[in-house]
Parts: C-alpha cells; sequence; structure tokens
C-alpha cells in the first residue's frame, strides 16, 4: 500500500506563490513509477496538473505551464508542487496521485483558494 498526506494549502491573492507538499509512505514505496498533482474545482471533474515519473520526467497541464513546479525529495518520499502567478482559475482542491504497476494511490486533497 502507499499512503499520501498532502499539506500546504491555504488562502493566497492573486500573483501569489504556495508550495504544496505530499509526503509518500507505505509498504509499496518502491513499487511507484509515477506521481502526480491534480485539482478539482467546484462543479467541474478532477484534472492532471503535472505528473512525474520514476526516470524525472514530467509533464504538464498547459494551464500551468511556466507557472508552476513539481519536485521530489526521494530521500524524503516527498513530492512538492510549486504554483507561481496563482489566478483565480487555479482556485481547487489539489490531489497527490501515485501508481505502481497494479493500482492508483489518493491523498485526502488539500484546498488552494486564489481570491483578493
Amino acid at each position: 500500500q502507499v499512503q499520501l498526506v498532502e499539506s500546504g494549502g491555504g488562502l493566497v491573492q492573486p500573483g501569489g506563490s504556495l508550495r504544496l507538499s505530499c509526503a509518500a509512505s507505505g509498504s509499496l514505496l518502491n513499487r511507484i513509477q509515477a506521481m502526480g498533482w491534480y485539482r478539482q474545482a467546484p462543479g467541474k471533474q478532477r484534472e492532471m496538473v503535472v505528473y512525474m515519473t520514476k526516470d524525472g520526467s514530467q509533464n504538464f497541464a498547459d494551464s500551468v505551464k511556466g507557472r508552476f513546479a513539481m519536485s521530489r525529495d526521494d530521500a524524503a518520499s516527498t513530492v512538492y508542487l510549486q504554483l507561481n502567478s496563482l489566478k483565480s482559475e487555479d482556485t481547487a482542491v489539489y490531489y497527490c496521485n501515485a501508481n505502481t504497476d497494479h493500482s492508483e494511490y489518493w491523498g485526502q486533497g488539500t484546498q488552494v483558494t486564489v481570491s483578493a
């Protein structure tokens, strides 16, 4: 199993920044093939923000390219999402995701609200 715990969400003004963290734990940590961040805004479907494969390759949604950055600390089993130049449309619950060969895991989500 893999457990994922997000943190770092909050209220920020347009143009501001936040950093989200996702700490991974569990017996299948060494089976993780990719990790990523998704978000779900009110009344909308969950969408991919960015994911990173085991070899470090990243894929970003067009809406966040140039503004968001994903990084990881393997020693701490933690991935991060740096959110810059935030817009009101970035308001959503942000979820951490991990994939092994056979299973998919989700965190509980952290709320990001962009408002003046």
